[in-house]
């Protein structure tokens, strides 16, 4: 009798977890739990502190993996508009902290709507293209661009670059795999460079600040460029095996800015060398390719375009830590996903797996 109970619970807890998706999950958390005791100097409840948003994370995950896609499908619209909401709450009302108006207060807790908005853009635009997908025309393109560009103006004027360009990214996965013609899209990538004078006068000092870094960090290496400098220094020192695991000169001499967070990727090279950021990368490459294949295996227009929003989002955020910490991109506060320290970021990026494991598993479901 006890055997079978076992077997049923065991059942449950993992009826809808794609187990190689999960397993490569893990070895990045456990990657992440290993490289953190080091970056934080061997800080015991900074480590406590990120298992246990690790648990809550993939119990995130758990529940959406359990949820079926189709309601996933009810819930794109008024999750959209709960988010906009909230984002134009945090514009008139919400607190700034260190310069930056991102955070709305909700009485017995501060929340941040733009981490929101990473799972509930691509959900919006997937419900939408789905709805017209037998009468798909450019003005439905259109207004999808416009659903795109109104939460990403809000998040960039808070100002939030990092947040910004990943749901932006995002929704333009969405378009891209609905369908969105090479033409328009070469026509978009003019007008882009076109607009850059513009752009560049829109750009706060501190943004503007960073791109001119980018190009010469040496003209200010005691100030905007020391974080590129440091984490150059970082990334190279490793050699091809690395300095060994707490050896790394630059973390506990406190050259590396935010160690534990945007910078983790110096840390590990440092401490792990070339040969250690090659596993890294297989270990991501292999979650991307992953989600690439859930995606290809989607049954509907709405599933196919949320997973592969959701496997290439977190493409970006990979390619966008890794060149930020590399030097060949401006620094723009991006954690580097399921290795660098915090909560939020951690959930949010559980849950679209946790979304990827149920549009996976309920394939069969919604196939017969």
């Amino acid at each position: 009798m006890m055997p079978r109970r076992i077997r049923r619970i065991s059942l449950f807890l993992t009826a809808h977890i794609d187990g190689l998706l999960l397993g490569a999950v893990l070895l990045l958390m456990t990657t992440g739990l290993v490289v953190l005791f080091s970056a934080s100097n061997a800080s015991l409840p900074r480590v406590s502190s990120q298992l246990i948003n690790m648990l809550v994370a993939l119990g995130v995950m758990w529940a959406f993996a359990n949820i079926p896609p189709h309601y996933l499908l009810r819930l794109s619209l008024p999750a959209y508009v709960l988010g906009l909401a909230l984002l134009v709450g945090v514009a008139l009302f919400g607190e700034v902290v260190n310069g930056a108006r991102r955070w709305l207060s909700i009485g017995i807790t501060r929340i941040q709507p733009a981490e929101l908005m990473k799972i509930a853009v691509p959900l919006m635009l997937a419900w939408y293209f789905d709805r017209y997908e037998a009468t798909l025309k450019l003005r439905n393109f259109l207004v999808a661009a416009v659903l795109l560009v109104m939460p990403v103006a809000l998040i960039a004027r808070q100002p939030d670059l990092g947040t910004a360009v990943l749901i932006f990214a995002g929704g333009c996965y969405v378009l891209f795999l609905a369908g969105l013609s090479w033409r328009l899209i070469a026509g978009i990538g003019v007008a882009g460079l076109v607009s850059l004078p513009f752009l560049w006068s829109v750009l706060h000092d501190y943004q503007r600040q960073r791109i001119l870094t980018l190009l010469d960090p040496t003209q200010d290496p005691l100030g905007a460029g020391y974080h590129t400098i440091q984490s150059t220094i970082a990334v190279g020192s490793g050699g091809l095996i690395g300095k060994g695991w707490m050896k790394g000169t630059q973390t506990h001499l406190d050259f590396i800015p935010e160690p534990t967070t945007d910078f983790i990727f110096a840390v590990y090279s440092e401490e792990f060398g070339l040969f250690g950021s090659l596993v890294l990368l297989l270990l991501f490459l292999l979650v991307i390719a992953r989600g690439i294949v859930i995606t290809a295996n989607a049954p509907t227009l709405f599933t196919r375009l949320l997973a592969g929003a959701i496997a290439l989002t977190f493409f970006t955020y990979v390619f966008v830590n890794m060149g930020m910490v590399s030097g060949i991109l401006p620094v723009v506060g991006v954690p580097l996903p399921l290795v660098s320290y915090g909560g939020t970021s951690l959930v949010t990026i559980c849950l679209g797996f946790g979304i990827l494991m149920s549009i996976q598993t309920h394939r069969k479901l919604v196939q017969t």
